[in-house]
């Protein structure tokens, strides 16, 4: 028997796969925020472009698309897509703050105001909505 053998005094504790505690921390929720709002990010750019590209049939063409965003469904996607792009853009100046300066910790009040700020643009971009 090898005198160089690992034993471990942790204890696999059963179920641990399926531990949440972590999952109640606000950096957890502002990961999962800012993952989301770039995948709701990346599904939206090539709608964009495809919008976009109507204007390339003609004035007509355009138009009739733009009637269609006019549609308080769309105005509301409209809000939260905003919402989302401050929640990313904030979340991000947050994690490169965090990677570039001497700070230690997750930050809890960095997170606080990434999600006051994302709030604060969201509720601009609504009031200055017109239906």
């Amino acid at each position: 028997m090898s005198t160089h053998a690992r034993t471990s005094t942790r204890t696999v504790t059963p179920g641990r796969k399926l531990d949440f505690r972590a999952r109640n921390h606000p950096a957890w929720w502002a990961f999962l925020v800012h993952r989301l709002s770039g995948l709701a990010l990346a599904f939206f750019l090539p709608a964009h472009f495809w919008a976009l590209g109507t204007a390339l049939n003609g004035a007509a063409s355009f138009e009739s698309f733009l009637t269609v965003t006019r549609a308080p469904a769309f105005v509301f996607a409209e809000w939260g897509l905003v919402t989302l792009l401050a929640a990313h853009l904030i979340g991000g100046v947050r994690l490169l703050l965090i990677e570039f300066r001497p700070w230690s910790g997750l930050r809890k009040d960095l997170i606080a105001l990434t999600a006051g700020g994302a709030f604060v643009i969201g509720m601009a971009f609504a009031l200055s909505l017109t239906l």
